[in-house]
């Protein structure tokens, strides 16, 4: 039973018989069909939900719906059933349980069947009411009815969203007859929560039971494998994909030259890129911008734009997405003139700059200090720059190392008439710590606070930064406390700074307990905090609180940084689990363990692609 599985339900409340209903009332609703459709009305579900609209209540609408529901030849789309999510809802409220609302239907005149119990189980599954799910289930045991494999698959995919994973797949393995949707709902959930050792059992029990992945599940595992830059397997999964005849798109090649260039094999990437278009799968602009971006990356600008030659001999002009890439390398390379060229072609081929591109120009010229051409960049284009623009010259004068002129352009911008939103401030708060007058921007921060109080939270983040990289460690905790006592507005970063900033004064009971308090509020340490916090408990020889800061990144996939493996194995090797289990989760940073094999496999591998 569901009860056993530790599941929290909703607090159950008996219904009670309902003596005052009148007779003809009770008819009156369990007759819905025939005073809201004319006789001989052909069911449509446009229809359907304009009906489920106009219903006198909720009762009412959830009658007519199961009425409907049983006609022949009829079944409820999605919009319906996203529509009765809310009038389920209210019923909930009002009756309790799903047992009081199966009451109301019986005492309405509904006839209680398994298709009943199916309906409610996927409008709360549509609506994500994940414990009402458990309990229509539990209900419909209870009143005698197998759960088919529909139900079954309903169950199953709200135990993974719940994370109850080891119940979920105990519970596709114990199904009387899984059909392909259970093992794709087991692989799609798997994949989401990057358990890959879990996905790959599931994967072969679908195959044992004569069951195959379609296209759409193959390009999704692979993207979740070139995610975490997992070559190989990637690769295994293409091979798989050929062996059993399935075709291989343009978004299979994609992402395979995607995980190549993540790699840094930007060679193999481009071999496949000219491959493709032998086999006849012409690439396309997404493609080719993940090759060319790897290029510039590499500092290869020459082959970086033979490909954007080759794509324009083919009719195949760059969209945005790459004049963006363009500009950002270039101007990073320091080819500021070339950078500019590109931004200056969007006139002549017709696309409009967003504010991606004005960031990556407004970079270019900052880096290039050639501020004389900040008045051009909107030249020409049917539009004036906004308060986003003018955001992104604030950040890029203080990352080009002229906080004054940030502090100076932001009084500009508010004679002008602009209002500044929460990246001005953020911007402007982070110049003012680069010159040091930390005073006058706890001052600021102040100000802003006491006349926005829902300030968003990056600008208590830039202020705990700024405090904290000029050591007034005190100062930072001090706007930290200030900030939870007042329930403002904080983020996981503002967090993360925070308990970076107790374990490298020493404080690491209170950086854990922080910790704590931040996985109860749903938030997360990152990486860098997590290898810091292992680092310090290696050094401090605290082989307990080592060893359950090593768990918790094994469950939160977090990848252990190469120095830190070092520490622990040199102090703390036993804290380690088996080698194995290390490779497979990730744990482990990539170069410890595959990067050289994959290296070694890869040419022979992708000379069988195509």
């Amino acid at each position: 039973m569901i009860w056993k599985w530790g599941v929290k339900f909703l607090t159950k409340t008996a219904f009670p018989g309902s003596k005052l209903r009148s007779l003809g009332a009770a008819r009156h609703i369990s007759n819905a069909a025939s005073f809201l459709l004319p006789q001989g009305t052909v069911l449509t579900r446009k229809l359907v939900l304009t009906t489920l609209r106009f219903c006198p209540s909720g009762l009412v609408a959830l009658s007519y719906f199961m009425w409907c529901a049983r006609q022949p030849n009829y079944f409820h789309d999605k919009p319906t059933f996203h529509h009765m999510v809310s009038v389920v809802s209210e019923l909930t409220r009002k009756c309790g349980s799903v047992k009081g609302i199966i009451l109301r239907l019986e005492t309405s005149g509904c006839v209680t069947k398994a298709q009943t119990f199916l309906l409610l189980m996927r409008i709360y599954w549509c609506g994500d009411m994940h414990d009402m799910v458990f309990e229509t289930f539990d209900e419909m045991i209870k009143y005698g009815y197998a759960p088919n494999t529909y139900a079954r698959n309903i169950m199953m995919d709200v135990l993974f969203k719940v994370k109850l994973v080891d119940t979920a797949l105990k519970f596709l393995e114990e199904a009387p007859a899984p059909n392909f949707l259970s093992f794709n709902i087991a692989i799609c959930n798997l994949c989401k929560l990057n358990n890959f050792i879990d996905m790959k059992q599931v994967v072969r029990l679908m195959m044992r039971k004569g069951y195959y992945m379609n296209p759409e599940t193959y390009i999704m595992i692979m993207d979740r494998f070139r995610k975490f830059s997992r070559l190989k397997e990637a690769l295994q999964v293409l091979g798989m994909m050929i062996t059993l005849g399935i075709p291989v798109s343009v978004n299979v090649w994609g992402i395979l030259i995607d995980c190549l260039c993540r790699f840094g094999q930007v060679e193999y990437a481009a071999f496949l890129l000219g491959r493709m278009g032998e086999v006849g799968v012409p690439p396309n602009i997404v493609v080719c911008t993940s090759v060319i971006k790897s290029f510039l990356e590499c500092g290869d600008v020459r082959k970086a734009f033979e490909i954007v030659g080759m794509l324009e001999s083919k009719g195949c002009l760059p969209d945005l997405v790459l004049h963006n890439v363009l500009i950002d390398r270039l101007s990073k390379m320091g080819f500021y003139e070339n950078a500019l060229e590109v931004f200056f072609d969007l006139r002549k081929q017709g696309l409009m700059p967003d504010v991606y591109t004005y960031s990556s120009i407004i970079s270019t010229v900052c880096l290039s200090r050639e501020y004389v051409l900040l008045p051009w960049l909107s030249s020409g284009f049917p539009i004036q720059p906004d308060l986003v623009v003018c955001n992104s010259l604030l950040s890029y004068f203080c990352k080009a190392g002229i906080p004054r002129g940030t502090v100076e352009f932001c009084n500009d911008m508010m004679q002008r008439g602009f209002i500044p939103d929460k990246y001005s401030y953020a911007a402007v708060l982070s110049a003012i710590c680069r010159l040091g007058n930390i005073q006058e921007a706890v001052a600021i921060y102040h100000g802003v606070i006491f006349t926005n109080a829902n300030v968003d939270a990056v600008v208590h983040t830039i202020m705990i930064k700024g405090l904290l990289k000029s050591g007034h460690f005190n100062a930072a905790m001090k706007l930290y406390k200030q900030a939870v006592a007042n329930n403002f507005c904080l983020d996981v970063v503002s967090c993360n700074l925070i308990v970076e900033g107790l374990m490298r004064s020493g404080q690491m009971k209170q950086a854990y307990g922080l910790s704590c308090q931040m996985r109860k509020m749903d938030m997360a340490l990152n990486q860098t905090a997590y290898n810091l916090m292992l680092t310090e408990f290696c050094k401090n020889r605290d082989f307990k609180m080592t060893k359950v800061v090593i768990q918790e990144m094994l469950d939160r996939y977090v990848e252990l940084e190469s120095h830190v493996y070092k520490t622990i194995q040199r102090i703390f090797p036993e804290c380690l689990p088996p080698s194995d289990y290390l490779r497979h989760s990730r744990f482990i940073p990539s170069s410890q363990y595959s990067l050289s094999s994959d290296a070694e496999d890869t040419p022979g591998l992708i000379a069988s692609v195509g």
